[in-house]
């Protein structure tokens, strides 16, 4: 890509440019924003430190040499290398939330995040909230979140991976929440001790066909946060299998499956999943209680 830097020089020439670039590139938007003008003022304002919303002010503002050439090469990155936004900025939003990201995490993009800012509700009823396991946790988004809404609860936040659990404790760290979430390191259950009032995951659910034919924007993403075996469900599975004996009574189970929801809904007939609806969008999620769990491992 040829350098227009010196013809270029205000937000708006930015992201004026930025836009006719990736319309004419066949990108693929999964990670934060769903069309060409969105992802072009993400990358242009964020990389200026520059807000989102009510940012008019900004748009004639010309920029110094060494800001062109930052948005310059992210725009090419992402042009050229497929590489997701949030790699680019180094960060993410959820729940309204910035969040720390690298290639070292999946870029958060969880429906479960609208059940939290709900409260967890109808399902928790009035059933208090003292601790919260986020297990596959990833960037720590889930968990964290979680936090901001259960104030007074301990969370956990738990991966098998070491590099993830790194950028999770950046996290905690940006939210100034240590004092109540701490990481674990655990294959799913493996180093898990006591019971929690909730158990959430987003684990890796990807079956082989789906990761397969991929954008290539997801391959930027660690594969071990994508890949579950042939049907999506290998990590699934295990959760389901274990998860009664870390919940309290009257406790949850919710967990993310995304497409291979229909694969596991047919491998449970005896499981009373609820599926849920998301009003901003967002399926194979579901949810299912101690209680139903410990009717079907004992009739099992």
């Amino acid at each position: 890509m040829t350098s227009p830097i010196d013809d270029l020089h205000s937000v708006r020439d930015y992201l004026r440019y930025a836009s006719s670039q990736f319309a004419a590139s066949p990108l693929f938007f999964g990670h934060g924003t769903d069309n060409v003008w969105d992802e072009a003022v993400q990358l242009v304002m964020r990389s200026l430190h520059l807000p989102l919303e009510n940012n008019t002010l900004f748009l004639d503002a010309r920029l110094t040499r060494q800001e062109r050439e930052l948005i310059l090469e992210r725009i090419r990155r992402r042009v050229d290398e497929r590489v997701p936004l949030a790699y680019l900025l180094g960060e993410a939003w959820f729940m309204g939330m910035p969040f720390h990201v690298d290639e070292r995490v999946l870029v958060p993009r969880s429906p479960i995040g609208e059940l939290i800012e709900n409260g967890f509700q109808p399902w928790l009823g009035d059933k208090p909230v003292e601790r919260i396991l986020d297990l596959c946790t990833g960037s720590g988004c889930i968990g964290i979140g979680a936090a901001s809404v259960f104030t007074e609860a301990e969370v956990d936040l738990s991966d098998i991976s070491a590099d993830a659990l790194a950028v999770a404790e950046s996290n905690i760290e940006l939210h100034g929440v240590r004092d109540r979430v701490r990481t674990v390191q655990s294959d799913v259950f493996e180093n898990i001790d006591g019971r929690y009032d909730v158990v959430v995951s987003n684990p890796p659910y990807v079956d082989a066909g789906d990761l397969a034919s991929m954008p290539e924007e997801y391959r930027h993403e660690p594969e071990l946060g994508l890949a579950a075996g042939q049907d999506g469900l290998d990590i699934a599975h295990r959760i389901i299998g274990g998860a009664a004996d870390h919940l309290t009574p009257g406790g949850l189970l919710i967990v993310e499956v995304g497409n291979s929801w229909v694969a596991l809904d047919e491998a449970y007939p005896d499981l009373p999943f609820t599926w849920l609806d998301f009003e901003n969008g967002g399926d194979g999620v579901f949810v299912v209680t101690e209680q139903d769990l410990r009717h079907w491992q004992a009739s099992s």
